[in-house]
Parts: C-alpha cells; sequence; structure tokens
C-alpha cells in the first residue's frame, strides 16, 4: 500500500454520542455502520469484509456480529489493539482488497459506556492491570498518564502552559461541531485553573468516556461518488514499543515515520491537517515528536509557536478531538479517521480547514502494565 493505491475511503458515518445511554451496543453499532454505507451509496449486502474494534463486543465478535446485520462475508476483523484498531482495521482492510479476500469493507469502532463503566473497564482491561495495578490503586488512565507527562515535564522543560494550548484549540473547533459533547468556551487560564485530577493532570486534560460509534467504508475508488473518494496512501501499525518499559515518552510511530513518509512521497509539513490521538494532550504532544512534526523534547516550543483549532496554522483534531466530543471508548480511535473523510469531502461546515487535500490520522491504545501498547498511523488524501 503505497502512493498511487487505488482504494480508500468513499463513505463515513458516525452516531451521536451519549453521556449516559440505555441504547444496546448493537444499535450503535449498526446505525454507524448504515450511516457510512449510505454516504457511500451502498447497502450491508454489499459488504463482504467486516472489522469491529470495541472494548464492549465480547463475547461476541465479528462473526457474530455479521450474523446480527444479516451479512455474509468472505473476510472479518476483529481489533485487538485498543484505539490503534481502528486505524490499523483500515491498514488490513486496504491490505484485503487488494489480495482478493474482499471487495468492500465496512470498518466500524463502538462503545456503550458512561464514567463508571470505563473505570470497571480499565480495572479489568488486561490479566497485568488486574493481577497487579488495580489492587495496588494504579489511579487508571489517569494516573498512568500522570507519571508520562510528569517525566516529559521533567526530562524536556515541556510546560503546561503549552500542553494546554491543545485543549483550547480542539475546544474552539468543537464549538463548530454540534456532535461534540463539551462545547463550552475555553481559554489557556480556564485550563491552568481547572482542578488537579493527578498531578499534573488537570481536568481539562481528559475525556469525558461516553458511548457512540463511528464508521467507514473502504473499497476501490472508483466506486465513490465525483469529488467523495479518499485515498488510503499508506499506513503501519507497531505494537509493544518500546518493550518492557514503564512509562515511555516514545511510541511504535517513531519506527515507521521514515516509511510513511517515503511511501507517500512527503513529509509533516506537506499535511493540511493532523488528527492525533488525543486521550490526554501529552499524548498528542508525544505523537507530534514520534511522527516528525518537531524533534524530540522540541514539543513544547512547537506548541508555543502554532495554534491547533480548524483555522490555526497546524490544525489539530478538527472536530475537536476526544478532548471535547468525548471519547466513546475504542470508537475514539475512528473519530479521527472520520474526521479526516469529512474534511477532504469539504464536508466540515464551519470548521473547513480551506483547501484540505491530505493529512495524517494516527491511533493509539491498549494500556498494558505502565504503557500504552499499540499504535497505528495512516495518511489519507482527496482522491482526484
Amino acid at each position: 500500500m503505497k502512493n498511487g493505491s487505488q482504494i480508500g475511503i468513499i463513505g463515513y458515518g458516525a452516531t451521536a454520542y451519549e453521556k449516559k445511554t440505555n441504547r444496546t451496543l448493537f444499535s450503535f453499532l449498526s446505525e454507524a455502520g448504515r450511516s457510512a454505507l449510505d454516504s457511500a451509496g451502498l447497502a450491508f449486502s454489499d459488504v463482504d469484509g467486516l472489522a469491529i474494534s470495541s472494548f464492549k463486543l465480547p463475547p461476541d465478535n465479528t462473526v457474530t456480529t455479521a450474523e446480527q446485520f444479516g451479512m455474509t462475508i468472505s473476510w472479518a476483523y476483529l481489533g485487538t489493539a485498543g484505539s490503534a484498531g481502528p486505524v490499523a482495521s483500515i491498514i488490513n482492510a486496504v491490505h484485503a482488497i487488494e489480495s482478493g479476500q474482499a471487495t468492500t469493507v465496512l470498518c466500524i469502532a463502538g462503545d456503550n459506556y458512561d464514567v463508571g463503566g470505563h473505570f470497571k473497564l480499565m480495572d479489568d482491561f488486561s490479566r497485568g492491570l488486574r493481577n497487579y495495578g488495580t489492587p495496588l490503586g494504579f489511579g487508571g488512565a489517569n494516573g498512568l498518564f500522570a507519571i508520562i507527562q510528569r517525566k516529559h515535564m521533567e526530562k524536556y522543560g515541556t510546560r503546561p502552559e503549552d500542553l494546554g494550548r491543545i485543549s483550547v484549540g480542539q475546544r474552539k473547533s468543537a464549538r463548530q461541531n454540534e456532535r461534540a459533547l463539551l462545547r463550552g468556551p475555553m481559554t489557556i487560564d480556564d485550563y491552568l485553573s481547572s482542578r488537579m485530577i493527578a498531578d499534573p493532570i488537570r481536568l481539562y486534560d481528559c475525556v469525558l468516556p461516553c458511548a457512540g460509534a463511528e464508521a467507514v467504508v473502504v473499497t476501490s475508488l472508483d466506486r465513490a461518488s465525483p469529488g467523495k473518494g479518499v485515498r488510503v496512501v499508506t499506513g503501519y501499525e507497531r505494537h509493544n514499543y518500546p518493550p518492557m518499559e514503564i512509562a515511555p515518552l516514545t511510541g511504535g510511530w517513531k519506527l515507521f515515520a521514515d516509511r510513511l513518509y517515503e511511501d507517500a512521497g512527503y513529509g509533516p509539513k506537506d499535511m493540511d491537517f493532523v488528527q492525533l490521538y488525543d486521550d490526554y494532550p501529552i499524548m498528542a504532544a508525544i505523537q507530534f515528536e514520534d511522527l516528525g512534526f518537531c524533534a524530540k523534547g522540541e514539543v513544547s516550543q512547537y506548541l508555543a509557536d502554532n495554534t491547533f483549532d480548524w483555522e490555526g496554522s497546524v490544525p489539530l483534531n478538527t472536530g475537536g478531538g476526544q478532548l471535547s466530543c468525548g471519547q466513546a471508548g475504542i470508537a475514539g480511535g475512528m473519530l479521527s479517521v472520520t474526521e479526516a473523510v469529512r474534511q477532504l469531502r469539504g464536508e466540515g461546515g464551519g470548521r473547513q480547514v480551506a483547501n484540505a487535500k491530505r493529512g495524517l490520522v494516527a491511533g493509539y491504545g491498549m494500556v498494558g502494565y505502565g504503557h500504552g501498547l499499540s499504535a497505528s498511523t495512516i495518511i489519507l488524501e482527496a482522491a482526484q
């Protein structure tokens, strides 16, 4: 999969996000899937490949989901990489189409829980956390990422007021997004004066767990409506890097960044926008470093020198990201994809990036004992 591929995304869809819900997971998955297919001008019967990413899906899986949808499929993919999984599902869907295992793949990501459900999930997220983290009161994701941010601040002099520019910029974009759960105004003073959650993590560093789903349709671009196709230029995934390191300040993006840009034929400065996984601003900052937007340890100055709303110098998470839209479980890993497709189709409305032709989308997830295990990235561009 390299520049020049004629496989891409021809439809996208999403549900509304809900802070609390009585809806079933399958209702969210099916609604997002149907919305994506409607966007592509297709039906469930046109799909022969299905990729599902969901924390709450087990004991069901992709095959039983196809049964629920009334589909017959020749290729099935179940995300196992946390919120890096939805981006990875698109990479693998392209490979499946290239190899002839499928012609049309529906990629869906979603979950249906609230704040309490999120805490319960984290307590039993993996054997490492269940057996060692939870009994010792590891503090959930907030506690883990507080350690990462503290290390980054102490090693590189990273300033909270610079990290806050991510949250503030994304909130400005979210105010143009009626689907975002958090749309109130936010200044850098609001960010810095918000209550401490797990020092140095503040309230506005944290996402709001919620319920919802996102989906895209991957197939041959010649099936796209005029001006609506989005090419998957290239993509890579990496897991468990660096191995055996607690609270690392780097991730798998570092290992494939050079190949990613070599495949594409262009680099970070050529991106019209970036959609990074923003469970916390510090992780978006580390992605900026590892993906070559700035040197390792220099992200604080990079953040200080740029603006990050949809009309800023570096449009970042142009729908508001998880920090303002909410984190619908593993759907957070697909939220960036659907927003990228929306931008490249010129359907961003009041938050449309001017002349958006290409962008980068990164995923991250699967919190292990002391670090996130999975990283993934794709580059997308508007098909001509």
